[in-house]
This record gives C-alpha cells, structure tokens and sequence, in this order.
C-alpha cells in the first residue's frame, strides 16, 4: 500500500510499489523532492493528488541499441531539421502538454512545468529542440543525475522530428559518458526505435551505478 508523504517523509523502498507501481502518495514537486525521487527510481505522474511512481517493468534505450532505420537514416542524412539543447525548455514542455497518441491524457499541467522549468534553471532538468524552417516541430524534456538521463515526455508536429530528436539526444549521451537512458514505459513511438522493458530490480541496480557517476550533461 502506498505511504503519504509529508515534507520530512523519504521515499520508501520502490520495490514496496503495488502492483501498478503507485509507491507513495502527497508532498511537492520542490526541486530536492523530484531529485530524491528520481535517485531512487521514482517520478511524480498526477497533480492532485501528487502521485510517486516505479513501475515494474521499466522501460531504456540502451544507448548502443537505439534503431535507426533505412528511412530514418535518410532524413537524417537529408539534414531537413536543425536541433539544438536547452535553447527552449519550457516551450518544449508546454509542446508535450496536450494529449496525443501514446500519452495517457493532459499530466503535465501547469505545476510540472512550473517545477521541472525550476529544475532546467538549476542545471538538472535539459531539453532537446528539433525545428524546420525556423518553427520547433519537436521536443524533448528529462532530468539528468550522474550518468542517469531519465527521459519524461516528448512529442512532435512533423514527421520523423522526433526520432530525429531521440537519435541526437542518444548521441549526446553517449558523448558524454551516460550509462542509463530511462523512459519509464515502451510507447508505440519508441518501441521501432529499440526501446526495451526491464525487471525493476535490474533498473535500480543499473541506476544506483549511473547516478553516482560524474557526467555534465
């Protein structure tokens, strides 16, 4: 059963989670709160009331297992988008906002952006921005700890933006020496593109490696 958070609650063990993966209930979305959350496998999903969440199984890229298919090879070599990094944080979470296929509904409201916009200004919360012709057709948003890069939503206008956008952001990550790319859950979007499913006991096990390592994203 989930425990209620209060300001000087911890998080408990998420292997406690029930079976759909609720690990606790309550507290804030301050920025040492989401940072211990995601230390510990865990990430806030609802608003009222403030839910804490590891599902098991978890969904990763691993970093040298991300697809790039036939087709997705010449967009990319076509060289139609520019993509850039922390140029438009908040935009791009304000894009991932509305519902669309492959997100369960509106979740990120008004306070996600306000608290992961708060995480971006101190260095912790980074996005990836794909644009055509001037107009940002795609995003990406996620926090970085250690060598830990836990993606939290994405979304697109224009064909192709986004896997053009997860191909750069892999690269970035591999550049830079991360270990753990998490994405919570497989989507219809991401499952062409290698993402896989794994036991939660192995992801905690891989994610208390990754955080302790020194990586800048």
């Amino acid at each position: 059963m989930p425990i209620v958070l209060n300001k000087n609650t911890t998080f408990p063990d998420p292997s406690l989670a029930d079976a759909e993966g609720l690990v606790a209930i309550g507290s804030d979305l301050g920025t040492e709160r989401l940072l211990a959350a995601y230390r510990k496998g865990i990430f806030p999903w609802t608003i009222n009331p403030i839910t804490w969440w590891s599902p098991d199984p978890r969904a990763i890229f691993e970093l040298d297992g991300f697809h790039v298919s036939q087709s997705l090879a010449r967009v990319i070599r076509k060289g139609g988008f520019e993509v850039t990094m922390d140029q438009s944080f908040r935009a791009v979470m304000e894009g991932c906002a509305p519902p669309a296929p492959g997100r369960s509904g509106a979740w990120i409201t008004e306070e996600f952006i306000e608290a992961y916009t708060r995480l971006h200004r101190q260095g912790h919360a980074h996005s990836v921005e794909c644009r055509l012709r001037g107009e940002l057709v795609s995003g990406i948003y996620g926090v970085a700890i250690g060598g830990l890069f836990a993606g939290e939503s994405m979304f697109h206008r224009v064909n192709d933006a986004s896997k053009v956008a997860l191909h750069h952001l892999v690269g970035h990550l591999r550049r830079r020496g991360f270990a753990l790319f998490d994405i919570q859950m497989v989507t219809p979007a991401t499952k062409p593109l290698g993402a896989i499913e794994i036991p939660r006991h192995e992801y905690l096990q891989r994610l208390s490696a990754a955080v302790a390592m020194k990586c800048s994203f």
